[in-house]
């Protein structure tokens, strides 16, 4: 019995698996911003380290049922921030902590970051309005599913509040689906 098969050099299929990889890896790595949006620039990574306080994001699965939520940033290693939030779960009575990391999609100079809390899974995290002393931010993820507004007190302002209420809604987000935060 014999059996007529033609195979590929395995060099060939190497080659093919290795590319599916990088391909897969960078898709997974890349990150965005919604249209329109425009990264603040310059941005002093120092400045910005520390308590922040969540005053309003759109829900999603990750914060869902959260309230006196936090993040705080502080250097891991040269080029990586750790990013550690937290927030309370009301309905279970205790705290939720999830740590990641961040890194600058382009330079340390403009705040376009990538986070990640789960391996090589990146999301944009995109610092899209900060006043001059670094105690209101607006935060824009990759898409207009995701939004924050971030503050270094548990309130905010309600001329810097209308403020990124506009700009938000300007670039497309349906401001009336955020969830305003219990900071109290």
């Amino acid at each position: 019995m014999t059996f007529d098969v033609k195979k590929r050099p395995l060099k060939a299929d190497m080659l093919k698996t290795i590319a599916g990889l990088l391909v897969t890896l960078n898709f997974f790595g890349c990150v965005s911003i919604p249209k329109g949006a425009v990264a603040v620039k310059p941005f002093d990574q120092e400045r910005y380290l520390g308590t922040w306080y969540e005053i309003a994001r759109f829900d999603f699965t990750f914060e869902r049922g959260l309230s006196h939520v936090t993040a705080n940033y502080s250097i891991k290693s040269p080029g990586v921030i750790r990013v550690d939030n937290k927030g309370y779960q009301d309905a279970k009575g205790r705290w939720k902590e999830s740590v990641g990391k961040a890194r600058f999609v382009s330079g340390s100079d403009e705040g376009r970051l990538k986070v990640s809390f789960f391996g090589p899974f990146y999301a944009g995290y995109n610092v899209i309005a900060l006043d001059k002393q670094y105690r209101y931010a607006l935060i824009a993820g990759d898409n207009l599913s995701y939004l924050w507004i971030l503050s270094r007190e548990k309130t905010i302002p309600e001329t810097v509040k209308n403020e990124y209420l506009a700009k938000a809604k300007a670039l497309g987000y349906d401001i009336d689906k955020l969830i305003w935060t219990k900071q109290d």
